[in-house]
Protein backbone atom coordinates (compact mmCIF):
# COMPACT_ATOMS: atom_id res chain seq x y z
CA UNK A 1 0.00 0.00 0.00
CA UNK A 2 1.42 3.36 -1.00
CA UNK A 3 -1.40 5.79 -0.13
CA UNK A 4 -4.74 6.29 1.61
CA UNK A 5 -7.58 7.25 -0.65
CA UNK A 6 -9.26 8.39 -2.68
CA UNK A 7 -11.07 10.09 0.17
CA UNK A 8 -12.37 13.52 1.01
CA UNK A 9 -15.51 15.57 0.67
CA UNK A 10 -18.14 15.56 -2.05
CA UNK A 11 -20.94 18.08 -1.62
CA UNK A 12 -22.46 17.23 -4.99
CA UNK A 13 -24.23 14.23 -3.47
CA UNK A 14 -26.86 14.59 -0.70
CA UNK A 15 -24.74 12.95 2.01
CA UNK A 16 -24.62 14.76 5.38
CA UNK A 17 -21.61 17.07 5.47
CA UNK A 18 -20.80 16.34 9.10
CA UNK A 19 -20.62 12.59 8.41
CA UNK A 20 -18.35 13.16 5.43
CA UNK A 21 -16.08 15.44 7.46
CA UNK A 22 -15.81 12.93 10.32
CA UNK A 23 -14.89 10.13 7.92
CA UNK A 24 -12.37 12.30 6.08
CA UNK A 25 -10.71 13.30 9.36
CA UNK A 26 -10.47 9.64 10.34
CA UNK A 27 -8.84 8.86 6.98
CA UNK A 28 -6.41 11.74 7.45
CA UNK A 29 -5.46 10.27 10.83
CA UNK A 30 -4.93 6.79 9.33
CA UNK A 31 -2.64 8.31 6.68
CA UNK A 32 -0.65 10.15 9.35
CA UNK A 33 -0.44 7.10 11.63
CA UNK A 34 0.98 4.99 8.81
CA UNK A 35 3.10 7.79 7.29
CA UNK A 36 1.29 7.49 3.98
CA UNK A 37 0.20 10.17 1.53
CA UNK A 38 -3.49 10.77 1.09
CA UNK A 39 -5.32 11.10 -2.22
CA UNK A 40 -7.84 13.88 -1.68
CA UNK A 41 -11.23 13.98 -3.39
CA UNK A 42 -12.77 17.49 -3.36
CA UNK A 43 -15.99 18.01 -5.28
CA UNK A 44 -17.93 21.23 -4.68
CA UNK A 45 -16.42 21.32 -1.18
CA UNK A 46 -13.33 23.52 -1.44
CA UNK A 47 -13.81 25.52 1.77
CA UNK A 48 -14.54 22.49 3.95
CA UNK A 49 -11.82 20.37 2.33
CA UNK A 50 -9.22 23.11 2.60
CA UNK A 51 -10.05 23.73 6.26
CA UNK A 52 -9.32 20.08 7.05
CA UNK A 53 -6.14 20.10 4.98
CA UNK A 54 -4.93 23.16 6.88
CA UNK A 55 -5.80 21.52 10.18
CA UNK A 56 -4.17 18.13 9.50
CA UNK A 57 -1.39 19.16 7.08
CA UNK A 58 -1.13 15.75 5.37
CA UNK A 59 1.26 14.77 2.65
CA UNK A 60 -0.55 13.75 -0.51
CA UNK A 61 -2.26 14.94 -3.66
CA UNK A 62 -5.42 16.91 -4.32
CA UNK A 63 -6.64 14.76 -7.16
CA UNK A 64 -8.60 15.96 -10.19
CA UNK A 65 -7.87 19.52 -9.11
CA UNK A 66 -10.69 22.00 -9.65
CA UNK A 67 -9.59 24.88 -7.43
CA UNK A 68 -7.99 28.19 -8.24
CA UNK A 69 -4.42 29.19 -9.05
CA UNK A 70 -4.35 31.12 -5.76
CA UNK A 71 -5.21 27.97 -3.82
CA UNK A 72 -2.48 26.04 -5.66
CA UNK A 73 0.05 28.39 -4.03
CA UNK A 74 -0.80 27.58 -0.43
CA UNK A 75 -1.61 23.90 -1.08
CA UNK A 76 1.80 23.29 -2.64
CA UNK A 77 3.54 25.45 -0.02
CA UNK A 78 2.01 23.07 2.53
CA UNK A 79 3.66 20.22 0.60
CA UNK A 80 0.68 18.84 -1.29
CA UNK A 81 0.84 17.77 -4.90
CA UNK A 82 -1.80 18.76 -7.46
CA UNK A 83 -3.31 16.18 -9.84
CA UNK A 84 -4.41 17.27 -13.31
CA UNK A 85 -6.40 15.04 -15.64
CA UNK A 86 -8.58 15.19 -18.71
CA UNK A 87 -10.35 18.38 -17.64
CA UNK A 88 -7.13 20.23 -18.46
CA UNK A 89 -7.84 19.56 -22.15
CA UNK A 90 -11.43 20.88 -22.12
CA UNK A 91 -12.14 24.12 -23.99
CA UNK A 92 -14.00 25.59 -21.00
CA UNK A 93 -11.30 24.73 -18.42
CA UNK A 94 -9.89 28.26 -17.99
CA UNK A 95 -9.54 27.96 -14.20
CA UNK A 96 -7.82 24.56 -14.44
CA UNK A 97 -5.41 25.86 -17.08
CA UNK A 98 -4.56 28.84 -14.84
CA UNK A 99 -3.96 26.49 -11.92
CA UNK A 100 -1.70 24.25 -14.04
CA UNK A 101 0.30 27.26 -15.19
CA UNK A 102 0.74 28.43 -11.60
CA UNK A 103 1.60 25.08 -10.05
CA UNK A 104 5.28 24.45 -9.24
CA UNK A 105 6.56 21.76 -11.60
CA UNK A 106 7.81 19.64 -8.70
CA UNK A 107 4.24 19.41 -7.35
CA UNK A 108 2.34 18.37 -10.49
CA UNK A 109 0.95 14.89 -11.08
CA UNK A 110 -0.87 13.62 -14.16
CA UNK A 111 -3.90 11.39 -13.78
CA UNK A 112 -6.79 9.92 -15.69
CA UNK A 113 -9.61 9.64 -13.11
CA UNK A 114 -10.78 6.45 -14.83
CA UNK A 115 -13.40 5.85 -16.07
CA UNK A 116 -14.52 9.50 -16.17
CA UNK A 117 -13.31 12.79 -17.61
CA UNK A 118 -11.54 11.50 -20.70
CA UNK A 119 -9.38 14.13 -22.39
CA UNK A 120 -10.18 15.74 -25.71
CA UNK A 121 -10.53 14.17 -28.31
CA UNK A 122 -12.08 11.32 -26.29
CA UNK A 123 -14.38 13.47 -24.14
CA UNK A 124 -17.58 11.62 -23.28
CA UNK A 125 -15.99 8.21 -23.76
CA UNK A 126 -14.59 5.89 -21.10
CA UNK A 127 -11.27 7.12 -19.77
CA UNK A 128 -8.24 4.90 -19.17
CA UNK A 129 -4.55 5.30 -18.39
CA UNK A 130 -3.62 4.97 -22.06
CA UNK A 131 -4.96 8.51 -22.57
CA UNK A 132 -2.55 10.18 -20.12
CA UNK A 133 -0.40 11.37 -23.02
CA UNK A 134 -3.17 13.81 -24.03
CA UNK A 135 -3.05 15.40 -20.58
CA UNK A 136 0.75 15.56 -20.73
CA UNK A 137 0.58 17.13 -24.19
CA UNK A 138 -1.80 19.86 -22.99
CA UNK A 139 0.29 20.55 -19.88
CA UNK A 140 3.39 20.81 -22.09
CA UNK A 141 1.60 23.42 -24.23
CA UNK A 142 0.56 25.40 -21.15
CA UNK A 143 4.07 25.29 -19.65
CA UNK A 144 6.02 25.80 -22.91
CA UNK A 145 7.80 22.47 -22.52
CA UNK A 146 8.02 19.19 -24.38
CA UNK A 147 5.79 16.21 -23.64
CA UNK A 148 8.90 14.23 -22.75
CA UNK A 149 9.94 16.81 -20.13
CA UNK A 150 6.46 16.82 -18.60
CA UNK A 151 6.30 13.02 -18.52
CA UNK A 152 9.76 12.76 -16.93
CA UNK A 153 9.02 15.38 -14.28
CA UNK A 154 5.59 14.06 -13.37
CA UNK A 155 6.86 10.49 -13.19
CA UNK A 156 9.60 11.62 -10.82
CA UNK A 157 7.01 13.51 -8.76
CA UNK A 158 4.79 10.41 -8.49
CA UNK A 159 7.74 8.25 -7.49
CA UNK A 160 8.72 10.76 -4.81
CA UNK A 161 5.22 11.13 -3.37
CA UNK A 162 4.37 7.44 -3.37
CA UNK A 163 7.86 6.19 -2.52
CA UNK A 164 8.10 3.83 -5.48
Amino acid sequence: MVAVGECGLDHYWPIPKDEQAALFEAELEVARAHDLPIIVHDREAHADTYALLKKHRPKGVVHCYSGSADDVAWLTAQGLYIGFGGVLTFANARKTVEAAAACPLDKILLETDCPYLAPVPFRGKENHSGLILYVARRLAEIRGMTEEEILRITEENARTLFGV
